[in-house]
């Protein structure tokens, strides 16, 4: 397990231009965050947060429940207002007006813990419904985009079922296709596997670690410390609303001095079982 990991690690760096967990260079960032605050009334859940991810770089996102990592995720697309700070996107700035919104979220795709699919719509049209309405692409071109992805997320075959008709880890890896369907250049997963039966988990992991060796952005929150370990270039760990550490897996997981992070660790599943890679990947 150790010698596929670190495989593994070698693999979705392969494109990478810097050493491990180093910060990108300026002028290189897929998501920039400076200064970042958000509160819900009183209660201020996000603390001047500052964060850079580096084009193709895979950041894993973790912390104890409340600790603010999916308002942080939701606030990169607009879902979220925030009070003060900066978002940059690709260098699009995130403004509260509708316009730069539209502009961010055609290069954000954004996979939700519920699926979020329109129950009421095949697989097919869940897909093609934002290509169609958001970027003007006609129906024949939309559904050979999603039958691509269909395919890159092992459902063809599937298109014409409704998502009752699916398993959660189906839905899931549907949900996936259809933020790749908006041809995304971020990728941000919120607590993908954390409604799934765990039976269930691996399928989405899998798809998840496809994306990442093909050089994917990724903004990803999960508890699933096998995932960031195989697959992460920096793991951050929030608490109180605070990023308290940005470190390399290697670093985060062997040797970090934290004591919240090392309790945090010592009530989450291990790192080497709570990730089984798949066996056509230890070929």
């Amino acid at each position: 397990m150790n010698e596929w990991i670190g495989e593994r690690r070698d693999v979705v760096r392969k494109e990478m231009h810097r050493p491990p967990g180093e910060a990108p260079e300026s002028g290189t960032d897929a998501v920039a965050i400076a200064g970042l605050s958000k509160s819900f009334g009183d209660v201020k859940v996000l603390h001047d947060i500052d964060l850079r991810i580096g084009k193709g770089e895979r950041i894993v996102i973790c912390g104890p429940s409340g600790s603010g990592k999916s308002t942080l995720i939701r606030c990169i697309n607009g879902l979220e207002s925030h009070e003060s700070g900066a978002i940059q996107v690709n260098g699009h700035s995130l403004g509260d007006d509708r316009k730069s919104k539209l502009t961010i979220r055609k290069d954000v795709g954004m996979v939700f813990q519920h699926f979020n699919l329109y129950p009421h719509l095949t697989v097919l049209r869940n897909c093609t419904l934002s290509p169609i309405k958001a970027l003007g692409m006609n129906k024949r071109e939309a559904e050979e985009i999603a039958q691509h992805y269909l395919m890159k997320v092992k459902l063809s075959g599937h298109e014409h079922k409704l998502p009752s008709q699916l398993s959660g880890g189906q839905q899931q890896r549907v949900a996936i296709a259809r933020a790749l369907c908006m041809r995304p250049k971020v990728m941000l997963f919120d607590e993908p596997t954390s409604a799934l039966d765990p039976e269930l988990v691996r399928e989405v992991l899998e798809t998840m670690l496809e994306l990442a060796g093909e050089g994917m952005t990724m903004l990803c929150v999960t508890h699933e410390m096998g995932f960031a370990k195989a697959v992460a270039d920096r793991v951050v760990f929030m608490d109180g609303g605070r990023i308290i550490e940005v470190a390399p897996p290697e670093e985060f997981f062997r040797s970090t001095t934290n004591r919240r992070i090392q309790s945090f660790l010592s009530h989450v599943a291990s790192p080497l079982e709570s990730f089984v890679p798949p066996k056509a990947a230890l070929a």
